[in-house]
This record gives structure tokens, C-alpha cells and sequence, in this order.
């Protein structure tokens, strides 16, 4: 369905106003709008992030490695994307003021990492743990790594919100971005027919990096669109998901940085393992 009443200008112009339930988060430039510190804690490794899919990537990693007894402990703090990614702190953590983003304190000099990507391969290479060093399986994992970061964003910005958080409601672009959401489905459906995690034989970044995006989709948990898109129909993701929903590490990650739904599943800020306690794992 087109919209009739929209002509392009020759040269576009913000407006505010306009982008749905998400609007007041957009801007069309870059760098900070106000001075604002952002905190930091006792560990070596400060994160700073929200519960969205892309944060659940690096906290639900982050949780493997403190189960896998290889992380001692870190801090997440919570990043509200109503206007506290744009302080001048996060800014200078990451330029692109989207969550999530990571201080390293652990060397001689701070290391900054952003990207949800990035950070997952510094995490694994930091802590020889899912992520092989070299070879065949190595090469493998990256390839599915960048297949999220490069697909999720046609699930997210486009299926997502024109299904879910556009103010109308058109037909076109929410039949381009189911279409192209069921497609990636079947690439994923079809890959795990072959082989029992995305890379492999084995549980690892790429794992952690899909699941969130097209695991909670699956299980029923993005966008009210579970039977719209008919998501039972993709069986071996079906049995992926739940597979890694049921991990102790994938439960206590989901919980980190999110502050809706029920209280007993979250964690706004984590600083040990004792923020845990009487939560629903």
C-alpha cells in the first residue's frame, strides 16, 4: 500500500516528530548533546548496555565465561537510549552512541570496543574460549558472525518496525521485511539441519551473536509476530533455541541491563554473582 499524501522534497529536512514510538532517540547527527561521566566499577571489564538483542550478545558471552570459571567477575551498567547514549562518556566510548560498549581495563593502556561483533571477538580472543584460534571451524564462526551483524538489521529496523513500532501501518514494507525475515529464517533452518550449533560442532560466538535476534523470535519473544511469520515452521531452529534458552549462562545474560517485563527476571546493573539472588534462573 502506498502512501498517497507523500511526495519527496527535492532535499530532506528533519523533523522530529516524525518515527514512531522510537522517534525522540533519533537524530540525524553525530557526538554528544551534554556532558555526562559514566560510571565505573571495580572490575577490569566495564560494560555499558541495555537489554536489547545486540546487549544480550555480549552479556550473555560475558555470563559463559564466568560460568566457564575463565572471568572472575564484571560490571554492566545500565544504558537507558532515551538520550544517555548521546553524554559525552559514552560518546567517547563509542561514536556511533549505540549500545552496547566496553572499557578493557586489563592492560597497560584502556582498550575501547564497540560493535557488538567486535566486542565478541576480543572477548574470545582475550579468553581463548569459543572462538577457535585458526583454521577451518575459525573461519566458519566469522562467516555466521557477519551474516547476523550484516541480516539482523532487515529483522530489527525493518521487519520490526514497520510491523511492530511504525505509527501506520503499510503493507509494502512489512511484506518486504517478513519476506526477507522468513528467508534469513530458512538460511538459519537449513544450516541447522546440517550441524547442531551454527559454526559447527561446537557452542560459540556465532551462537550467542544469533540467538538473541532470531532465537527470541522463535521462542515468541520479538515483535508479537510468532504466528504472523509462522515461526514453528522452522523446526530446527525451533530446537536451537531452546536448546540455548536453556543454558545457565543464556538465562542470567538475558536478565543483565533489563529493566521491563517481570521484576524477578531483571538485572539492571550487575556487579557480581550476587545480583542473582531470587531471580528466576
Amino acid at each position: 500500500m502506498a502512501d498517497p499524501t507523500y511526495t519527496p522534497p527535492k532535499v530532506w529536512t528533519w523533523d522530529k516528530t516524525n518515527g514512531g514510538q522510537f522517534a525522540s532517540t533519533n537524530r540525524p547527527t553525530a557526538g554528544p548533546t551534554h556532558e555526562a561521566e559514566l560510571p565505573r566499577g571495580k572490575h577490569a571489564l566495564q560494560l555499558y548496555s541495555l537489554a536489547t538483542p545486540n546487549g544480550q550478545k555480549v552479556t550473555i558471552m560475558l555470563e559463559e565465561l564466568v560460568e566457564a570459571g575463565l572471568l572472575a567477575d564484571y560490571d554492566a551498567w545500565l544504558l537507558s537510549i532515551s538520550g544517555d547514549q548521546f553524554g559525552s562518556g559514552f560518546v567517547a566510548v563509542n561514536p556511533n552512541s549505540k549500545i552496547p560498549a566496553m572499557m578493557d581495563y586489563s592492560g597497560p593502556e584502556p582498550v575501547r570496543v564497540f560493535e557488538s561483533g567486535s566486542i565478541l571477538i576480543h572477548l574470545a580472543e582475550k579468553f581463548g574460549a569459543f572462538l577457535p584460534a585458526k583454521g577451518p571451524v575459525r573461519t566458519e564462526t566469522l562467516n555466521w558472525l557477519m551474516w547476523q551483524m550484516g541480516s539482523a538489521p532487515f529483522v530489527g529496523g525493518g521487519f520490526g518496525h514497520f510491523y511492530a513500532y511504525a505509527p501506520e501501518k503499510y503493507e509494502y514494507p512489512i511484506n518486504r521485511y517478513a519476506m526477507e525475515t522468513k528467508r534469513q529464517l530458512d538460511v538459519l533452518d537449513r544450516r541447522l539441519a546440517e550441524v547442531p550449533y551454527v559454526a559447527g560442532a561446537e557452542y560459540s560466538i556465532a551462537d550467542m551473536a544469533i540467538w538473541p535476534w532470531y532465537g527470541g523470535l522463535v521462542l515468541g519473544r520479538a515483535y508479537n509476530a510468532a504466528e504472523f511469520l509462522d515461526v514453528q515452521s522452522y523446526k530446527n531452529v525451533v530446537a536451537w533455541a531452546e536448546k540455548i534458552d536453556a543454558r545457565p549462562a543464556v538465562k542470567r545474560g538475558r536478565m543483565v541491563n533489563k529493566t521491563w517485563g517481570d521484576e524477578a527476571e531483571q538485572v539492571p546493573n550487575r556487579h557480581s554473582a550476587a545480583d542473582f539472588a531470587g531471580k528466576n534462573l
